[in-house]
């Protein structure tokens, strides 16, 4: 499961500013229970995948399960012991660029102590803050 952008205007972004809350993506749509972040951050697929399984392991089969971000920001970075100049560095990673406020996991299942449990596990296997929104 890759989950970066099939296709894109650019494939080298300036790096900008991660300040200030969301007003999209704030909102359960699909689940009753989900995981929303309340620091600035950036994910890549190595977290997610983590954390996704850890729901998955969790959960089990018979409850429903989504993943509102996708990775579509590029850290680029240049090689170790090299001289400034020569232009921008190679594609190094793909982040997901976290503010406060975003849904990161939707989980639907009537289980309360079980959705807890599992969201609970997969905020460990971030590098953000998160809560529990209902």
């Amino acid at each position: 499961m890759n989950l970066k952008p099939k296709q894109f205007k650019f494939i080298k972004y300036h790096k900008g500013r991660n300040k200030g809350v969301t007003f999209k993506r704030n909102n359960l749509l699909y689940g009753n229970y989900g995981l929303k972040s309340i620091s600035n951050g950036f994910l890549n697929f190595n977290q997610i995948e983590s954390a996704r399984k850890s729901i998955v392991r969790h959960l089990g089969k018979n409850s429903k399960f989504w993943i509102r971000i996708l990775t579509d920001k590029v850290i680029t970075k240049k090689p170790l012991e090299v001289r400034m100049g020569k232009g921008k560095g190679a594609v190094f990673d793909w982040v997901s660029v976290i503010k406060p406020g975003l849904i990161i996991f939707e989980v639907f299942n009537l289980n309360r102590i079980l959705v807890l449990k599992a969201l609970f596990s997969a905020s460990q296997k971030l590098s953000i803050k998160t809560e529990l929104c209902f």
